[in-house]
């Protein structure tokens, strides 16, 4: 089954929204790893410039106390950042300042040493960059500002002889390398969060009407009730004479009337928690509003659904009831049946309330 899934998931593909989707999530798991990321690229920033600059005899001079002040604002703000579009912007910097600090300090060793030293310096921008949460446009803006800045052929270079192909071939390997596992990481990520959604939306949603089902309505349902005071009420939703719509109509016909119901119940109560949960009952959490405007939002959705166009016309039947303070769902589940019992013993196509 998970390879089947997997495979439908590989032969598609991803839809730009879950594309962004994905891209703030994969910036939301991984904030803290790119902190850790700047954290250790300012530690080697450091002991790189000690030791060049001491190699060189240039010694450690208020240019570069003045990038470490760049490093560690660039580091705080991100600190703070949440959206993954802004992070890219941040790293950009980072990336900046590293490669033209790292760039002015090397510019100060014997020439004999200093396309080797721009080369590792350049090896670990990109190495860092391969691990984090970028999206395309980062990462190749990355690549190219560091190979603009930390070019080993820029300046004087031995003319066409091995050591000049070691110059030319090896920037050549890492920067292959690194867009080679960017790409192969990004994809992989990418395609195992879709399959993740897929996964989760074949769990959570049901999949006639495409709104939540019963798993996911007493799932959210039970995370709510704890925070959400006495304002709090489960409804319980029939569809009326739904047996003789899928008897005279057909099934095709009732599966075309589940969703209408199910997609009113959706727009008029997008606020709310609501599901379908089985056959032709739907529930609906409401909280936070007074026992007036609870009435009369579900009054409202029961004369929505009568007037709905559409061929067979159907109605439907709510059972309302109120969550004690010490109450639980399952209570409030058989609470608010029994609610609804009583509105389809009364006549249907009405609202029944239980305090």
């Amino acid at each position: 089954m998970f390879k089947t899934i997997e495979s439908e998931v590989l032969k598609q593909s991803v839809p730009a929204g879950i594309k962004a989707e994905f891209l703030q999530h994969d910036f939301e798991r991984l904030h803290g790893f790119s902190l850790l990321v700047f954290g250790v690229s300012i530690a080697i920033w450091l002991l790189f410039d000690l030791i060049v600059s001491f190699q060189a005899d240039q010694g450690f001079t208020w240019k570069s106390v003045a990038f470490l002040g760049v490093f560690f604002l660039i580091t705080i703000v991100t600190t703070f950042v949440r959206k993954a579009v802004h992070f890219y912007w941040l790293n950009l910097a980072f990336v900046l300042t590293f490669s033209l600090g790292a760039r002015l300090v090397i510019d100060g060793v014997p020439e004999a040493i200093r396309q080797a030293w721009l080369v590792i310096a350049a090896a670990t921008v990109l190495y860092s960059a391969t691990a984090m949460p970028l999206n395309n446009t980062a990462f190749y803006s990355v690549l190219v500002i560091t190979w603009i800045f930390l070019n080993p052929l820029l300046g004087d270079v031995p003319e066409f002889d091995a050591r000049r192909s070691m110059l030319i071939c090896y920037p050549l390997f890492i920067s292959a390398l690194s867009i080679y596992i960017f790409n192969h990481l990004s994809k992989a990520k990418l395609y195992n969060y879709a399959m993740a959604r897929l996964l989760l939306d074949q769990a959570y949603l049901d999949a006639l009407t495409g709104i939540p089902n019963r798993r996911s309505f007493m799932t959210r349902v039970g995370q709510r009730l704890a925070g959400d005071g006495e304002q709090r009420y489960l409804v319980m939703i029939d569809i009326d004479h739904f047996k003789r719509v899928n008897d005279t109509y057909g099934h095709d016909v009732g599966d075309e009337v589940l969703t209408r119901v199910a997609q009113t119940i959706k727009r008029e109560m997008q606020d709310f928690e609501f599901a379908r949960l089985g056959g032709e009952e739907f529930g609906l959490y409401l909280w936070g509003i007074s026992v007036e405007d609870v009435q009369a939002r579900v009054e409202q959705l029961r004369s929505v659904t009568a007037d709905l166009p559409g061929k067979p016309s159907v109605t439907i039947s709510l059972g309302l009831a109120h969550l004690t303070a010490d109450g639980n769902l399952s209570q409030a589940l058989i609470k608010a049946d029994q609610a609804l019992y009583n509105a389809k013993h009364n006549g249907r196509n009405r609202v029944t309330y239980s305090p």
